[in-house]
């Protein structure tokens, strides 16, 4: 049963979300990419990225984006993986990443939302992983 099933926290796993010229928008506006860093010495196994946004708009109307799955077998120890690119016109909605991944036999599972309008230029930190900045969730 799932009340059976130990989940120890999540820890040296994060999600950053890039400014990216190569991920440009079909209007010219400039485009964002959404990586995967694992900082641990080990690596990750079997990773499932669910991704979606969520939100109201300012009339009060509900949005939901599609769900979007992404799978790796394996990431590396200390390495960083491309995930999707995201429109800068989500950034305004809650932006949710859900990771769940093996070390050996233990699974790990963890969320990492981006709330309304923190993807911005002004949150952008130096990422060592990447050699570049960006938006950083752990």
């Amino acid at each position: 049963m799932k009340e059976d099933i130990i989940f120890d926290p999540v820890e040296g796993v994060s999600i950053a979300i890039v400014p990216d010229d190569e991920a440009a928008t079909e209007e010219g506006k400039p485009g964002w990419q959404v990586y995967l860093l694992n900082h641990n010495d080990y690596p990750l196994s079997n990773v499932i990225i669910s991704s979606n946004g969520y939100g109201t708009l300012e009339d009060g109307e509900k949005v939901r984006t599609s769900t979007l799955r992404h799978v790796f077998a394996e990431v590396e120890p200390r390495s960083a993986v491309p995930v999707e690119p995201i429109d800068p016109d989500l950034f305004h909605l809650n932006n949710q990443y859900w990771v769940s991944y093996y070390r050996g036999p233990q699974i790990f599972d963890k969320k990492f939302i981006f709330v309304p309008d923190s993807i911005v230029t002004a949150n952008l930190i130096p990422i060592a992983l990447l050699g570049r900045e960006g938006v950083l969730h752990g």
